[in-house]
């Protein structure tokens, strides 16, 4: 008996903590507009994005599929993605609402392209577009830059 509660023990410390980088909550809600592909951007799927956006989620039978498979995409990007203290969700809505102000770059420490797409409306909006395709790898890479050494 002893033995088994040390064996359990045992595995539960050597497996890998999963960090919960996106929130289900913030899937679900961008999947009411996911026949634009909102859900597939935020979830680091920006291919599948673009089709659904060109295709009204492959003419509505992707989008309520989806529905189900959200779990499952939240999922691979909290393995995918890397947490640290810049808010995926945040810098989501950031981008969404006030992308070609520059307000997301700022919020991530990019003061001088955040500054460069307030002059230029998001350098013409297709600054945007580059960030809707990169930004969950953008702030993965800046948690990556900011872990300590032992982290890495």
């Amino acid at each position: 008996m002893i033995c088994r509660i040390a064996a359990k023990a045992s595995l539960m410390t050597a497996s890998p903590v999963v960090q919960d980088t996106h929130s289900k909550t913030m899937g679900y809600l961008l999947w009411i507009f996911g026949f634009l592909g909102a859900h597939r951007f935020y979830y680091g799927k920006p291919v599948t994005g673009t089709i659904w956006l060109f295709t009204f989620g492959l003419l509505g039978i992707g989008w309520l599929i989806d529905l189900f498979l959200i779990p499952a995409m939240d999922r691979e990007a909290d393995f995918r993605f890397r947490e640290g203290p810049i808010n995926y969700s945040l810098s989501w809505i950031l981008l969404t609402f006030l992308g070609v102000f520059g307000i997301h770059r700022m919020y991530m420490g990019k003061w001088l392209t955040g500054l460069l797409y307030l002059c230029t409306g998001g350098l013409f909006f297709i600054g945007v577009l580059y960030d809707f395709w990169t930004l969950n790898d953008q702030i993965s890479l800046r948690h990556a830059e900011q872990a300590p050494a032992t982290q890495r």
